[in-house]
């Protein structure tokens, strides 16, 4: 897979440390002794009796050599920092950041055929949420086209009734893709905090779980799912300051911000272009004008009862159900879809549950 640099800010660098300058020091003072030695024409036995005797133990040097060497050490140690932005990590904080030192892998889209793979299997288990679908086909396309790496398609957000399965559908699509992934469920967070954290001084400062996880897989584009939107908060701080997570998201969803935007957390710049969006609400009411025209709206209508038979059949199949099972499940279904009831994905896969159940139990005699 290929790398690109997501870590903008100039990193501290580990082998700069003043302890880790010091013991590189004294190990090339050890060998530049032995050289010389060597050099001296002092045969071996001799340079070990005479190391015995004038050598001072492991990690001891003479009290001038190690005032020389520990004000060279933090010579250096003082111009690489000031090479690097200024920021209050702990040592936690810095290991986090070291796995992606040298980048972070982008998993990329094998060829176009592969595109189309993944929307052919999308039509195939989702044919309601159609759209959508074409609407990822192009744009992964289109991304392809321009030459740049990855996996990556412009946000999308699906508008429909509960139950149809829209995340079901984000989250196969991030298993076709071969990303990562992560659901943030939006009724739940506490604003902008648990998607991209807070700053230093509040109770509860951390990183958000979006760089926290980019930053545990070494991964730039993971495809992020946000569910009901619509219904989150907007906390405020005892300044009357407002947080809410549709303002977070906006330098987030634009490609020029995103590339070079800032962690509030760790206060260094990210290249966050590619991460990958899907968003699930059951109403656009509410949502800001500033968020929705950063993101194609899709109405995603409930399956017809001829596709929720076929995700009987399929569902029915991978449960290894028996015949005698999915017929009485299609025909509750049908009676139902008759009965003029809304039947939901959730209904379906209960339904479902059950027949297994069924199957699954002991003979009574």
């Amino acid at each position: 897979m290929p790398r690109i640099r997501f870590i903008l800010s100039k990193q501290s660098d580990p082998a700069l440390e003043e302890a880790a300058i010091i013991k590189r020091l004294k190990q090339f003072h050890s060998r530049l002794l032995e050289k010389r030695q060597i050099s001296d024409g002092i045969p071996q036995e001799e340079r070990a009796a005479y190391n015995e005797l004038w050598h001072y133990p492991q990690n001891e040097l003479p009290k001038s050599l190690e005032i020389r060497i520990r004000r060279w050490a933090q010579k250096i140690h003082r111009h690489h920092l000031k090479e690097v932005e200024p920021t209050r990590l702990s040592r936690e904080d810095r290991v986090m950041l070291e796995g992606c030192r040298d980048g972070a892998e982008i998993f990329d889209l094998r060829s176009a055929h592969h595109i189309d793979e993944v929307a052919a299997a999308l039509h195939a288990e989702f044919p309601w949420v159609s759209e959508a679908t074409t609407h990822v086909w192009r744009s992964l396309h289109h991304h392809r086209a321009s030459g740049r790496p990855g996996a990556q398609f412009a946000p999308i957000l699906l508008d429909g009734p509960p139950g149809v399965g829209k995340s079901a559908w984000a989250r196969r699509l991030a298993q076709l893709l071969e990303t990562p992934d992560m659901t943030l469920d939006a009724t739940g967070e506490n604003a902008s905090f648990g998607l991209i954290g807070s700053q230093r001084g509040w109770s509860n400062a951390g990183p958000g779980r979006l760089v926290g996880l980019m930053l545990m897989r070494q991964v730039a584009n993971p495809l992020v799912i946000i569910d009901e939107i619509e219904k989150s908060g907007t906390p405020k701080s005892d300044k009357g300051r407002a947080f809410s997570l549709p303002n977070a998201l906006l330098p987030l969803l634009e490609e020029l911000t995103a590339s070079r935007w800032t962690c509030p957390y760790f206060q260094n710049q990210f290249d966050m272009s590619f991460v990958n969006w899907v968003f699930t609400s059951n109403s656009l009411h509410g949502l800001p004008e500033p968020l929705l025209s950063r993101i194609r709206v899709v109405n995603v209508p409930s399956p017809t009862q001829g596709q929720i038979n076929d995700l009987v059949l399929r569902e029915a199949a991978k449960r290894q159900l028996s015949p005698a099972i999915t017929t009485a499940i299609t025909t509750a279904l049908g009676e139902a879809f008759g009965a003029g009831q809304q039947i939901n994905i959730r209904t379906v896969k209960r339904m479902l549950e059950l027949g297994s159940d069924q199957q699954g139990r002991p003979l009574l005699h």
